[in-house]
């Protein structure tokens, strides 16, 4: 059966058709992302949701959302969907960053231009039958200082074409690296810096807690007199009330915003101010934006549906069309690890250590080592995936550490997942044979080899003789077929694990009658 995606916005009729020809079944409704109810109604029907900025994902939406797997916003902006509720349920979620950056930073260069010179009031006043030509006088470009806050994709075009323009360019962006400034042209400075020397004031950073009233009354006040400001970015980013008190008060000479903090802005603090330029978010309203991201999101998500590859997802690491193949089977033998290590750990785990060895090592570790962790937590929590077990294993204070050796070793892949709790280590490595089938190499510094199946049992022993004898009669009076028996020992007459596959679960009862078998020191009845 083919994935199904729902388009709950409008999107272009090539998007469709990329989703069509890829094998995605499409059930195109524009008016679904107005209507929650109806939304939530039918959203348990399909494996992929294709939205732009009208259709809010909330958590009450996800909760009925059974077989969803992925949400493409036709856009860079995510604040409509619920993050979190999203990664909880292993739902990935991805934008198009890159589909709308000159159309956003085109259009911040053309309300600089309008609010320097002052166009929409000039433009109202001609047509209104006035020459009001000394009235309008405005400010040059040229030479002035533009501060950009935020220096990602788009606040680095918007510099580019400021230096063009001959504007000197300060930018503030904590994760600017010092290389990147020099490549850009950018004078690299602290926010206090930038507010006292712009003359001119762009915003281009994502919302969230940290940048929220990034232009707060009290940063609005370290603004030189007469900065002119700019907000193509997101609402929110600036106190419109604090502003509209600097603008009313000659501090703050003008603003030029396409964003607000409630959308549609029917009212607002900043409108009526006659030194203001407003426009309703056209910041990415071209038809070759439009496109593009329709485009980009529609190849994304089918890829994803079809092939397993995950681009520019926010809460997932990205994985390529060529790389998802050849991961797949590292991803189920660290997640199957992991769940050896979950079912056998007795205290909560302080620290995860996910050693990768030979080829694997130059995988991408952080989709395996996601995987190790859910396949970890999912004895104790059940309801975890890749997706949510590194936001998870975070907040509980789990250390995660991945190590990297491309060393010539035993296997030609190997990866060691390295549980630290109260008690003490517990250590199991585990490769993936030509066959592309996950197996066990190793339990601590026991070599064994075992294929993963549904139902084990895992027994730790004194290495003696008749224990295999006494512990395969026992299962076969307890109507327990064996499929496969694995062993392993350090030394003669030393430690010495078993790996049993069974067909079906083992009893209480039964793994209770193991752990009385002399010698035995540890029984554990584990599903793969």
């Amino acid at each position: 059966m083919p994935p199904r995606v729902l388009i709950s916005d409008q999107l272009s009729a090539a998007a469709i058709q990329i989703f069509e020809t890829r094998g995605v079944d499409v059930d195109f409704q524009p008016a679904l992302g107005k209507d929650k109810e109806k939304l939530a109604a039918v959203i348990g029907d399909y494996d992929g949701l294709a939205i732009r900025s009208a259709t809010k994902v909330t958590a009450n939406i996800l909760a009925k959302a059974a077989r969803l797997r992925v949400i493409g916003r036709a856009g860079i902006g995510v604040d409509n969907v619920d993050i979190p509720a999203a990664t909880a349920r292993g739902v990935i979620v991805m934008n198009t960053p890159f589909g709308n950056s000159v159309t956003t930073a085109e259009h911040a260069i053309a309300l600089m231009f309008a609010l320097a010179r002052d166009i929409p009031a000039a433009d109202a006043s001609t047509q209104a039958g006035k020459w009001e030509k000394s009235r309008f006088m405005g400010v040059e470009i040229t030479g002035k200082t533009l501060g950009v806050i935020g220096c990602g994709n788009i606040g680095a075009i918007v510099a580019t074409r400021a230096l063009g323009l001959k504007m000197r360019v300060v930018a503030f962006d904590p994760f600017l690296s010092a290389e990147r400034a020099m490549t850009l042209g950018v004078e690299q400075v602290e926010l206090h810096e930038l507010l006292a020397r712009a003359e001119f004031i762009t915003l281009h950073t994502p919302l969230t807690a940290q940048t929220r009233d990034i232009l707060s009354a009290e940063n609005l006040a370290r603004t030189r007199k007469g900065v002119r400001i700019i907000n193509c970015a997101r609402g929110g980013l600036v106190d419109e009330v604090a502003l509209r008190k600097a603008l009313d008060s000659g501090h703050v000479a003008g603003a030029a915003f396409d964003v607000f903090v409630n959308e549609p802005a029917t009212s607002n603090p900043l409108f009526g101010c006659p030194h203001v330029v407003c426009t309703p978010h056209l910041g990415a309203s071209t038809a070759e934006a439009q496109e593009k991201v329709a485009l980009q999101v529609a190849e994304q998500m089918s890829d994803y549906l079809t092939r397993g590859a995950i681009a520019n997802a926010v809460n997932f690491p990205s994985i390529s069309a060529e790389e998802a193949p050849r991961l797949r089977p590292y991803i189920e033998l660290a997640e199957k690890l992991g769940l050896f290590v979950g079912q056998i750990a007795d205290t909560g785990v302080d620290k995860i250590s996910v050693v990768y060895e030979g080829v694997v090592a130059g995988q991408k570790a952080k989709a395996i080592t996601a995987a190790a962790l859910a396949g970890l937590l999912r004895p104790i929590l059940e309801d975890v995936n890749p997706i949510s077990a590194p936001i998870i294993a975070k907040e509980r204070g789990v250390v995660i550490e991945e190590v990297t050796r491309d060393v010539e070793a035993d296997y030609e892949s190997l990866v060691t997942l390295r549980a630290t709790t109260a008690r003490g280590e517990i250590s199991v490595s585990g490769t993936v044979f030509h066959d592309g089938k996950p197996r066990i190499v190793r339990v601590g510094a026991i070599a064994v080899e075992a294929e993963f199946s549904p139902s084990m049992i895992y027994v730790t022993n004194e290495d003696k003789p008749g224990f295999i004898g006494r512990f395969a009669g026992l299962l076969g009076e307890a109507g327990v077929n064996i499929a496969t028996f694995a062993l392993g020992r350090d030394r003669a007459g030393g430690a010495a694990v078993a790996l049993v596959a069974i067909d079906g679960a083992a009893s209480e009862d039964t793994v209770a009658a193991i752990h009385r078998l002399p010698g035995v020191k540890r029984v554990t009845a584990m599903k793969f």
